[in-house]
This record gives C-alpha cells, structure tokens and sequence, in this order.
C-alpha cells in the first residue's frame, strides 16, 4: 500500500508575482513623474533678484521709435543767377559769412560785350536827342524871329490904316489908298494868326521827336541797368549770414544759369528731419508729439511739416523743439525719437520688462494670488511704448507678472520664490 504524498501549495504563484510587480512598477513611475518631473519643471527663485510688476488699468499712449537727422531751421541755397566761368572764389566751404559778403565770382564774356554794346548805343542816342534839342531851339528862335517882324508889320499898318480912316473921311485921300491900307492891314492879322497856328503844329511835331527820342534813351538805360544788374550777379554774394556748410565750385569749372553753388545754413536754431514707415503714414499728424534723451536730459518735439512722398517704403516729417533744444546739439547728428500715435486710450497695461526677450509677449510667469508660487500663462501683448505694453488677453488687474529677465529660468513650468 502505497503512502500518500503531501502537496505543498506554493505561497507565491507566478500570477501573483506578476500583480505585485506590476503594481509596484506603477507606484514607481507615479512616484518618479509626482517627485523626479515635480522637481524638474519647478524652479526656486530668490525674490530679490527678479522684479515683479502688477497689472493695472489706465490710460495708454502708442510710441514708435524713428530716427531724426538735425538741420539748420533755414538753410539758403546758393544759385548762379547768371551762367559763367569760375574766376575767383573768396571763401571756402565751413566758413562763417556775413550777408553781402562775397563768395565767388564768375565771369561771361558775352554779357561783358552785350554791355559795350548796349552802352555804345545809349551814348549815339544820347547824342542824337541832344542834336535834336538844340536843332529845336533854333527852330524856335527862328519862328520867334519870323513872328516878331510880322508883329512889328502889323504894328505899322495898323497905324497906317487908323490914319486913312480918318483921312477918307475929310476926302484927303483918294478911297483906293484907304481899301489898299485896310487890305493889307486884314492881311497881317490874318498872317499872325496862321504863323502861330503853323509853328504851333510845327514845335508840337518836334516835341513829339524829343519825347519819343527820350522815351527810347530811357529804355536803354534801363535795359543797360538790367544788363549791368546781370554782370553784379556774376558776384555770388550770402543772401544771409551763416554758415557756408557747402560750396560747389572750381576755378575755371563753368557754371550754367541756376545751377546750385552750395548752401548757408542760418544758425539760429535746429529743426529735426525723421523718416517714418510708410505704414503709419495715416496716423502721424502735425501737432504729434516726440521725445528724445540728450546728455541724460528729456527733450520734446512737435511735427510742424509732413512730406506725403514716399521713397523706399518711407515719408518724411520736419520736427521742432518745444521750448528749447540740447544747447550742444550739432548740425547732422542723429537723434533716437520716440514719436506718440493717435490718442490716448484706456488700456489693460504691463510694466515693460527683460521677460518679453524670452517669450516674445506670448506668455509670462504670474505669483498666484498671496502665494509664493509663479506659473507660466499665456498671454497676448498689443501695443507698446517705452514704459508699458498693452495687454490683450490673459491678464487683468491687479495680476502680479515677473517681468524682469527669465534666460536663467529655463523652460520651467513653475517658479517657488523664496
């Protein structure tokens, strides 16, 4: 008789094992994703060493920054009125001029016998209405000679006449002799009255001569003024006094009618000249506002004139200082100017900050409530000027954001600040 064998259960099958690993594993790996991930994506952060800014509502001014170019307030340019060769040139470009001061001179040999022409005319003119003057007054004279003998006739006839008149009537003298005398008589008050009529006509005929003669001498003096006025033009004078900023001329170098010589900036004041994208062309008006920093002093502009052209993608606007400018400003330094846009308008607003370097304005680490925990938001930025950003979406105020410089947090999902 066989003796029966005692089976032993085994305290630890295969499937059991198997559960308990697996639950193991499992508790390992939440473990590891709770403790090993928690403590990778968390970051301790010492309060002192970043800024946090809260975010409040107010009102907000666009800025955009553009770049200005300072000139003279008024700058003359300098043309030849008259075309010529380069002679002379008194000063050089740099100088300080005085107006009326001579610059350069040019000289044109056509004008110069243009002139000698024109005078040698005037003086045949001249000559000639002072020949007709004085055949006039010889004229006169003769016909005051010729007028005073009839007088002097009718005189003597007018007796002779008077005496008939009483001789006929006592028959002293025969009546023919009376008609004879009174005829002669009527025929020299008549002679008189024709003399005077005729050398009327005749002094008014050569009067109109002399006026026209003159009228004619008064045209070529003029005309010879205007041609001398042209050879003063030859001398290139400062129509103001300044600064010779530029001058564009070689002795013997020709110079046609209207070409530009060069340029005196007046100095008694600076304008800016900006260039602007022509993107916001609609949006600047005269009357905006700018300002720049100059020697750690804030300084402030206004558009006073807009130039609608526009060359490579840009137009340009001439700025002046409001109240004063830098007193060492020099004329073509460069200014970096922050222009204002459009009117202020209420707005969601964010301290600027180092953070936007990192993010791009697409999200920020905000401090939760009173806690001491930040974490990462996304948010969206709109308009910016040089103290704030607008906010579009994911902040309100009263939110505390980090924005100082976040290149030392890595790509951290939350921050601990201690």
């Amino acid at each position: 008789m066989g003796m029966d064998r005692k089976i032993e259960k085994k305290k630890w099958p295969p499937k059991r094992i198997a559960g308990f690993a697996a639950v193991g594993l499992f508790v390992i790996l939440v473990l590891y994703f709770f403790i090993f991930r928690l403590s990778k994506s968390t970051l301790n952060v010492k309060t002192e060493r970043i800024t946090i800014s809260t975010v409040t509502r107010g009102p907000f001014q666009e800025f955009i920054p553009i770049m200005g170019n300072v000139l003279p307030i008024n700058t003359f340019y300098l043309n030849a009125v008259e075309g010529g060769r380069v002679e002379e040139i008194y000063l050089e470009a740099g100088t300080f001029v005085k107006k009326g001061d001579g610059i350069l001179r040019l000289a044109n040999t056509n004008l110069l016998l243009d002139i000698m022409w024109r005078e040698a005319e005037l003086f045949q003119q001249s000559n000639n209405l002072r020949n007709t003057r004085l055949s006039m007054e010889q004229y006169r004279l003769g016909l005051n000679q010729e007028l005073a003998e009839i007088e002097n006739q009718l005189q003597q006839q007018k007796r002779t006449y008077e005496r008939y008149k009483e001789l006929v009537k006592d028959n002293l003298i025969s009546k023919h002799e009376f008609e004879l005398a009174k005829d002669q008589y009527g025929y020299l008050i008549k002679r008189r009255e024709l003399t005077i009529e005729s050398q009327k006509n005749d002094l008014e005929f050569r009067q109109g001569q002399i006026d026209a003669l003159e009228a004619s001498l008064k045209r070529m003096q003029n005309n010879l003024a205007i041609v001398k006025q042209k050879q003063e033009n030859l001398t290139i004078r400062a129509p103001v006094s300044g600064h010779l900023t530029a001058l564009d001329a070689e002795i013997g170098q020709s110079k046609s009618p209207g070409q530009p010589l060069g340029q005196i900036d007046v100095l008694e004041g600076f304008r800016v000249r900006a260039a602007i994208d022509e993107h916001y062309i609609a949006r600047v008006e005269t009357g905006r506002k700018g300002e720049f920093d100059f020697a750690g002093e804030s300084y402030g502009l206004i558009v006073k004139k807009i130039y609608p052209e526009v060359k490579d993608r840009r137009f340009e606007v001439d700025m002046e200082f409001v109240d004063r400018g830098p007193e060492d400003i020099t004329r073509g330094q460069t200014l970096h100017i922050r222009l204002e846009l459009g009117d202020i308008s209420e707005a969601i607003l964010l301290p600027r900050g180092g953070f936007y370097q990192t993010t791009g304005g697409n999200w920020a680490y905000v401090v939760e409530g009173s806690e001491n925990i930040a974490t990462k938001r996304k948010i969206k930025i709109g308009r910016q000027n040089p103290q704030v950003f607008e906010v579009l979406e994911g902040l309100g105020p009263g939110d505390r954001v980090i924005t100082s410089s976040y290149e030392s947090f890595g790509n951290m999902d939350r921050l601990v600040l201690k």
